[in-house]
């Protein structure tokens, strides 16, 4: 019987995700397939080299200690199938986690015209840069998209969201300097609905997650948005930097709590070994992926799929 792996491997599309998770594949996926390719059984030695593995791979605590105790069941049970080795049972597992978070956080879909996505995080993780790719992957999907400018205290935030709009070939509505980012949403919001867009992404000013005046106003401008459209945002996505590791699991356990993030888009997914963060974020936190930046292209925003990941994160090419 074909393994695990083997069926995945049919669904891995294009190029971009596994180049993208090299360096991920490198520190984490080839030190597990040296443990366990070809193997049926899993000791001691054996659980103490994949732990120390996943660790440094940011895969965290938690879902550690769920692929670990997993692979003993499976090995405790007999229960492989034939064919089937304790990668596939890895692979298999980390998929589960990460289906687990998908369809814990299911994007909601308007049933009108316009879908509004409110992207936050912190400064320097890539939120305007990812702005200005998700308008591009909506545009290449026919979708006509608005960018709302609502980052208005950051100098210059307002002319990197216009250019980004631009070459995505967006329109974009924008305040002055200083002025109120939910009046900005509020206006973008109006006008997309006049017009019959189809997607408003709002830009909102990068925050610590530890300041309080900063959440609220996140809290505000979702206020004003559903004043006009009952149940938007429709999707509030957290971009977080995947460079840096754990740091970004802190990030996603707070904003979550007080920002009601639906979805995670991680970037900078190709500069790092920390991959990993991925699973420990869908095990300890239920949040699903949305997208992961693989590049500086405007085409490198990736969909996320659990299988596809895990058919790139474990590929041999």
């Amino acid at each position: 019987m074909k393994g695990f792996l083997g069926k995945l491997k049919s669904t891995l599309s294009g190029a971009r995700l596994g180049e993208g998770l090299a360096r991920t594949r490198e520190k984490l996926a080839e030190n597990v397939r040296r443990v366990l390719s070809g193997r049926t059984k899993l000791d001691d030695h054996d659980r103490e080299e994949l732990e120390e593995t996943l660790l440094a791979a940011d895969v965290g605590l938690p879902a550690t200690e769920r692929l670990l105790d997993r692979l003993q069941e499976r090995v405790r049970s007999e229960a492989l199938e034939e064919g089937e080795t304790l990668e596939d049972v890895f692979a298999e597992e980390v998929v589960a986690i990460l289906r687990e978070a998908e369809s814990s956080r299911m994007a909601e879909t308007p049933p009108t015209p316009p879908r509004i996505v409110l992207l936050v995080g912190v400064n320097g993780t890539g939120k305007t840069t990812t702005l200005g790719k998700l308008a591009h992957l909506y545009g290449s999907q026919s979708q006509r998209v608005l960018v709302a400018a609502a980052d208005t205290f950051r100098a210059a935030a307002v002319d990197q969201a216009r250019i980004w709009a631009d070459r995505a070939g967006a329109e974009c509505i924008a305040g002055a300097p200083g002025g109120d980012p939910a009046s900005v949403a509020h206006d973008a919001v109006a006008h997309a609905r006049s017009r019959g867009l189809d997607v408003v992404l709002v830009d909102t000013a990068g925050r610590l997650q530890t300041k309080t005046n900063l959440m609220e106003e996140l809290a505000k401008i979702s206020r004003v948005i559903q004043k006009q459209v009952p149940g938007a945002p429709h999707e509030v996505l957290l971009v977080l930097d995947a460079t840096t590791g754990q740091n970004a699991l802190v990030q996603a356990r707070t904003f979550g709590k007080t920002a009601g993030v639906t979805g995670l888009v991680l970037t900078k997914v190709d500069g790092t070994a920390k991959g990993g963060i991925v699973i420990a974020i869908a095990e300890e936190l239920k949040l699903p992926v949305r997208f992961l930046g693989v590049g500086e292209k405007m085409e490198d925003l990736v969909p996320f799929d659990a299988e596809s990941f895990a058919a790139a994160l474990f590929s041999k090419n």
